[in-house]
């Protein structure tokens, strides 16, 4: 019945005046209508789709690796931890570990080796990674204000330590919108094996309209997206009895609706069971990759058992950007103390293990996107909400640091082959170049033609902006 129901009808069927707010929003978006909220920013044409400059970036993927990926062991390569391992740390001031009590340094385990024109060292867990550095530009000294997984993560992802804050995702999908119809504006795939710390609040909307929170897919269901159609047992569904149900829920919007004046709950749930209607048609064309290649599908590693999983998000994460979706997050890590990146125990042993699921799939998304075409306007992101101590926890351990750690992005407007920041010798903590959340966030915005400083939202008095108080373009790895 939905598929064939034109758009607007659905919206007045479903909630009859709440229903028409949906479809005003709609409207507005489209320019169809005066009087709509000018509060809410608009992409621009002649700023290539930018808020107050031209914009570099229409689209982007953040990979995030959950649980801290061990800097010294990847990116950041530290002959001094070679010369002094074993022996005490002691950096003239005092050290203290969130979990631990510090031990002796410890050297990489993993042989480090320059690769590409830029001379780029990468350790040998990412072999592949290491073939595409020439493409990428690193923050070498991201800094974080705590080394507890929660707040980090909320930092790193809202850029506020505390939850109900809204997200990236969310407020790209609040100042740019969607670039399309029938797939949301912001789409997250999270590790099969579980969320990631703080759950669902790290794709939230916060404070803005719901309709921008994340849309979670489970590209490892048979059924990515549930209940977006009814199942085949439910026979006793006909045409009369939804029309019934639609007309009673109806009602129940409108009251809803009079005793809760301001409340955007509602008003997403109708936009969602428009989306909801659109995507019946659009979604699994969307999710389905049997239409790939072969070659695409070994490209990412579907037919290995290690590589699987986050290709197939990855791959997934392409198809998506393709057809609209402004921002894909894909999470390597479930939330706890394992099948993450969080490896207090055995750096030679859970480090490589880990690093062998993303490697080959993240080379992959980067080389296909190129070879489409699609880096000309999308943005890469690999991030991680903490590093790792120089010195060991137990036998071959690290514990949580936020003294530093390493992000890379590669795409539109970044400088290929490029560095910004470095750590002092030990990747304990930054030396120079040290950036933060806040830094990070404003460079994305600014590739995509915001202004970090003027996307804001009115809440409890204060205009809230995703960089807080802080923040500044890292201008050194743009191009």
């Amino acid at each position: 019945m939905f598929e064939s129901m034109p758009r607007r009808e659905f919206l007045w069927r479903i909630g009859g005046g709440l229903g028409g707010i949906a479809l005003t929003e709609l409207l507005g978006r489209e320019g169809l209508i005066a009087g709509t909220d000018s509060s809410r920013p608009r992409p621009r044409a002649e700023l290539n789709g930018g808020l107050h400059h031209r914009a570099k970036v229409r689209r982007v993927v953040q990979l995030f690796m959950n649980g801290g990926v061990s800097q010294m062991d990847t990116f950041d390569y530290k002959p001094e931890l070679h010369r002094r391992h074993g022996q005490p740390f002691d950096p003239g001031t005092h050290i203290e570990a969130p979990t631990s009590v510090p031990g002796n340094l410890m050297k990489s385990p993993f042989p480090f080796r320059q690769h590409g024109e830029s001379g780029r060292w990468v350790s040998s867990v990412f072999p592949e990674i290491a073939t595409r550095v020439d493409d990428l530009a690193f923050l070498m000294a991201l800094s974080s204000k705590t080394n507890v997984h929660g707040p980090a993560s909320y930092m790193m992802n809202c850029g506020f330590l505390m939850p109900g804050f809204p997200c990236l995702g969310a407020w790209l999908s609040y100042g740019l919108g969607s670039l399309g119809d029938n797939l949301p504006s912001f789409v997250v795939l999270p590790d099969p094996r579980g969320l990631p710390y703080n759950a669902k609040g790290n794709f939230t909307a916060g404070f803005l309209p719901q309709s921008h929170q994340g849309t979670i897919l489970d590209a490892s269901a048979p059924r990515p997206i549930p209940d977006l159609f009814p199942p085949s047992s439910a026979g006793f569904l006909t045409p009369a009895s939804q029309r019934d149900g639609l007309e009673m829920l109806k009602r129940l919007n409108r009251r809803h609706a009079a005793s809760h004046e301001g409340d955007t709950r509602l008003e997403a749930r109708i936009a969602a069971y428009e989306l909801a209607a659109r995507m019946q048609s659009s979604a699994p064309e969307a999710l389905d990759l049997a239409g790939e290649t072969p070659a695409t599908r070994a490209l990412y590693g579907l037919e290995d058992p290690i590589t699987a999983d986050f290709g197939r998000r990855c791959l997934l994460a392409r198809r998506l950007l393709e057809r609209g979706v402004r921002f894909v997050q894909v999470w390597s890590g479930a939330g706890g103390p394992t099948k993450n990146w969080d490896n207090h125990s055995n750096i030679p042993k859970e480090l490589p293990a880990i690093a062998r699921t993303v490697d080959r799939p993240t080379a992959a998304l980067l080389r296909d996107l190129k070879a489409r075409g699609l880096l000309e306007d999308t943005l890469v992101l690999w991030s991680t909400e903490f590093g790792r101590m120089p010195f060991t926890q137990g036998a071959t351990g690290r514990d949580h640091n936020g003294g530093t750690s390493v992000a890379w992005l590669a795409g539109a407007g970044i400088k290929g082959g490029s560095a910004h920041g470095r750590s002092d010798p030990w990747a304990w903590k930054a030396a120079d170049g040290q950036t933060y959340c806040y830094d990070l966030h404003a460079t994305i915005l600014h590739l995509m033609g915001i202004d970090h400083t003027r996307l804001t939202f009115r809440h409890n008095g204060i205009d809230r902006r995703l960089t807080d108080v802080h923040g500044q373009v890292v201008h050194e790895i743009l191009a």
